[in-house]
């Protein structure tokens, strides 16, 4: 099924994840019920674990090294200021709190790999300035910033003030 939806993706130029989505939303359209939660958890650490190291796996260091620089600021600053953006529209236009406004805003903070690998290498786009191994290179490594954010904001949320700055040392 997944190499199915891939090779639709490949010829519709609609992004896979979004496949995925629809595809796992429609489970429960059709009266799946699925509560083994525990399964669930598991499985997302696990696919985690793949989808960060993904984008080091499949990158070039030929294509990589002369954006390096560029692209760990963008990955790291532009998560965070994503983040921060998001989470203060959440929380004074939508009402949220701030901290689950900046939750939000740190779980879509970071551009997803896949996606944007997909739709540099599929539509064979000729951007200026060496701006496609940049974009690469920059979403292939935002996702730690993205769920360091993540992991701060749950633990605050969750009231432990304490141990969500551990994290960083």
């Amino acid at each position: 099924m997944a190499l199915f939806g891939i090779k639709f993706s490949n010829k519709s130029g609609i992004p896979s994840l979004l496949l995925f989505i629809f595809f796992g939303m429609s489970f429960n359209l059709f009266g799946y019920d699925f509560n083994n939660f525990e399964f669930i958890e598991s499985l997302s650490s696990i696919a985690l674990v793949v989808i960060m190291f993904y984008g080091g796996f499949g990158t070039r260091w030929s294509m990589a090294k002369p954006v390096f620089k560029e692209a760990s600021v963008l990955s790291f600053f532009g998560v965070i200021i994503t983040a921060l953006l998001t989470g203060l529209f959440i929380h004074y236009v939508l009402g949220f709190s701030l901290l689950e406004g900046m939750l939000i805003g740190s779980i879509v903070g970071s551009t997803d790999y896949a996606s944007v690998s997909n739709v540099l290498r599929s539509k064979n786009l000729n951007l200026k300035y060496n701006t496609a191994p940049l974009l690469e290179v920059e979403s292939g490594s935002n996702d730690p910033t993205a769920f360091t954010l993540t992991f701060v904001f749950i633990s605050l949320l969750k009231g432990e003030k304490n141990q969500c700055w551990i994290f960083f040392f």
